[in-house]
């Protein structure tokens, strides 16, 4: 089968702890062509489909070099086997307009993965508040009072864009206050950019878990990401370590509440973070 992944450069991948490379080189030895190409190397025209400016690759087994060009093609994308987007956040302009690029393709009869409609309803970040009952204490705004009476109310809070990936502009403000105002004017830009707060969670010098739901089933083992040294921040981009365990009873009642929601909606693959109780 014919596989396309719709990615970040290939050139930015870290095979140490990339998923999109694992997925590769699994459907790799299993004897699928591997495809790849960026939201940018999209097109449509009418009269036709939407198309992709695909390279297509073979996996060399190795960290480093870990893959050999076999050429490029012009192609249409209903003429892969399934497409695969896996592009990173930030969930911006250009990705919102890469869903609805796919979603074209996919009405032409491609198969995508991720539903492009799914993915565009549900934004990494805010995805979380349709499941109150699993969540820290958590605001989203742009109100730098209500930032203030949130702090007030919880004393120890976590401040955070919602555009963001691997732990970028994530800050800690203690009961006392410190530079609060100044991250705030940071984060939402003097009250123009909505970002989100939440009660700062000690578990997570345990580690922030991140559980993987397929097709709606719970994979039984997370990657607990564990911040090091001074660090708030498990993200193994800021730095965090690794570390695989099982997942507990806490974990998988979380995960079986929400895969299968977002399955039917066509989520087939989606990853969880979990700090000690909560998403």
């Amino acid at each position: 089968m014919k596989l396309l992944f719709i990615a970040d450069p290939l050139e930015t991948f870290k095979p140490y702890k990339d998923s999109s490379f694992a997925m590769m080189r699994e459907a790799h030895s299993r004897g699928h062509e591997i495809w790849a190409c960026t939201p940018a190397q999209l097109n449509w025209q009418r009269g036709g489909t939407v198309r992709a400016h695909a390279q297509r690759l073979v996996l060399t087994g190795a960290l480093d070099d870990w893959y050999e060009p076999l050429g490029t093609e012009d192609a249409a994308l209903p003429a892969f086997g399934a497409v695969l987007m896996r592009k990173d956040p930030p969930f911006d302009s250009e990705y919102f307009y890469a869903t609805h690029l796919l979603g074209r393709a996919e009405a032409d009869g491609a198969r995508v993965f991720n539903s492009p409609r799914a993915l565009r309803d549900h934004p990494e970040k805010l995805a979380i508040l349709e499941f109150p009952e699993h969540i820290a204490p958590t605001l989203v705004t742009r109100s730098a009072d209500d930032i203030r009476a949130f702090h007030a109310r919880h004393g120890d809070i976590i401040l955070k864009p919602l555009d963001g990936m691997g732990g970028m502009g994530i800050f800690r403000v203690g009961p006392d206050g410190l530079n609060l105002g100044s991250i705030t004017e940071t984060l939402n830009r003097q009250g123009s950019v909505t970002i989100m707060v939440q009660q700062y969670l000690p578990q997570i010098t345990a580690g922030d878990k991140r559980i993987l739901v397929i097709g709606g089933e719970v994979v039984p083992y997370c990657l607990a990401r564990i911040p090091q040294g001074s660090e708030i921040r498990g993200n193994l981009a800021a730095g965090g370590k690794g570390v695989a365990q099982p997942l507990s009873e806490r974990d998988r009642a979380i995960a079986a509440h929400i895969g299968p929601r977002l399955a039917a909606r066509g989520l087939l693959l989606i990853g969880l973070d979990v700090i000690g109780d909560s998403l």
